[in-house]
């Protein structure tokens, strides 16, 4: 009885009249079919070229079987979704056209559309990849999206651009080329996690988009990483950015949110930076082989405890006159040139650690003073500011910082993967 009532509840909750079309390799052959389909109906798509503009209004899966192509022959947006519980899975989409005033996309999914899923398709060399634009509560998974080449790269568009979004969720896909791998603006309530981005300006790019999460990402190769801007509330965790050529992760005017378990590696400038951004608890993650491993304002007040700085070769960057502590309950950070000390073993040095000095102000704002940084006077200096603590202008301070670093599960899995 229980399993009759099992497969007649399914049965009822199947669209009725449900149907499969066919869809001839044909100029307007989807389009034809999609005007006679009806809620719930599968378009399957045959192996080869369509060449139209798709404009999906209601309820159907069109199915690219991974062997159909879509080419809006530069006219465009390839395929406009503008219904309800639209799927569109297994296509190849090419041939957008080039205005931004448009945004002409591979695909665009448009405000009066929801609960719309874009899984598992290649979307290539369209201005835009993919536009949820005021989109609500949509899935787009597993797709490979690569963008323009031919034109510079602030000229192209985003991979993937939300919009007014609630509720989207970005999840597993690989995007390449273009400008911005996730764009997201005016926005609220999205998840973007275990995406992959390579060779774009920023892997994510955030403005005001608050109560969000940016989880499992990888970047690599790109100008930076992980940008979040105006925005609060704001769950940045376990994400990797290596080789990144500016920034791996940079906050700017971003408050009350989580910064945790990140991995940044080799970042060309700094592994990340903090501009007027307060309120976070920046915890768990791991800077390593940057020319700065931290770089923040002094207006920025934050939780700043569990970190590991890495062999950067300024650890912190920071004017100001003022004192910032970077422990919590016994508990500050890891620093690899912190020769200190742990008599009695407990895990933490004996001793505080100022990973910046003096001298350090007088080269970040007068960079030509690096041509004495060999000199007697110089290193008198600072033998006088370790010996006398007091005579130091302010800065950071950890007076617990720990002896061992311990490696966020992101960045185990860099690792063991080489």
């Amino acid at each position: 009885m229980k399993r009759f009532l099992s497969v007649l509840l399914i049965l009822l909750a199947a669209p009725l009249g449900a149907a499969e079309w066919d869809v001839p390799v044909q100029a307007g052959a989807i389009s034809q079919t999609l005007a006679k389909a009806a809620d719930g109906d599968v378009l399957r798509l045959g192996p080869g070229t369509y060449q139209e503009n798709v404009v999906l209004d209601r309820a159907v899966t069109l199915d690219g079987q991974g062997h159909a192509t879509i080419d809006g022959q530069g006219n465009g947006t390839v395929i406009s979704v503008t219904g309800d519980d639209v799927v569109v899975t297994g296509v190849t989409v090419i041939g957008s056209g080039s205005d931004h005033g448009t945004i002409d996309s591979g695909i665009k999914l448009t405000k009066t559309a929801t609960g719309v899923v874009v899984r598992n398709n290649v979307v290539l060399g369209n201005l835009y990849g993919i536009d949820i634009h005021g989109a609500k509560k949509v899935l787009v998974q597993g797709n490979v999206i690569e963008g323009r080449q031919d034109r510079r790269m602030n000229d192209r568009g985003n991979g993937i651009y939300v919009w007014n979004a609630p509720g989207a969720v970005v999840d597993g896909n690989d995007v390449r080329w273009g400008r911005d791998g996730i764009f997201v603006n005016s926005s609220r309530r999205n998840i973007f996690k275990n995406n992959r981005f390579r060779d774009l300006r920023f892997a994510v790019h955030y403005m005001y988009a608050n109560d969000s999460e940016v989880t499992g990402n990888v970047s690599i190769g790109n100008d930076l990483g992980y940008a979040v801007m105006f925005t609060s509330r704001v769950k940045v965790i376990g994400n990797v950015s290596i080789d990144d050529r500016e920034h791996g992760v940079m906050f700017n005017y971003a408050n009350d949110s989580v910064i945790r378990d990140n991995y940044v590696r080799g970042a060309k400038a700094k592994c990340t930076f903090l501009y007027n951004s307060n309120k976070n608890d920046f915890s768990g993650n791991w800077f390593e082989g940057c020319a700065i491993g931290i770089h923040f304002t002094g207006s920025s007040k934050n939780q700043i405890v569990g970190n590991n700085f890495v062999a950067n070769r300024t650890q912190v960057k920071l004017v100001s006159t003022d004192w910032f502590e970077w422990s919590v309950e016994g508990r500050g950070n890891y620093w690899s040139d912190n020769a200190g000390f742990d008599v009695d073993g407990d895990g933490v040095a004996d001793a505080p650690f100022r990973p910046n000095d003096s001298m350090d102000h007088v080269l970040w704002t007068q960079p030509a003073a690096k041509l004495l940084m060999g000199s007697p006077a110089v290193q008198l200096v600072r033998w006088s500011q370790a010996a006398f603590p007091a005579l130091l202008p302010g800065g950071v301070i950890d007076s617990n910082p720990l002896m061992k670093p311990q490696m966020p599960e992101a960045g185990r899995k860099v690792e063991d993967n080489g």
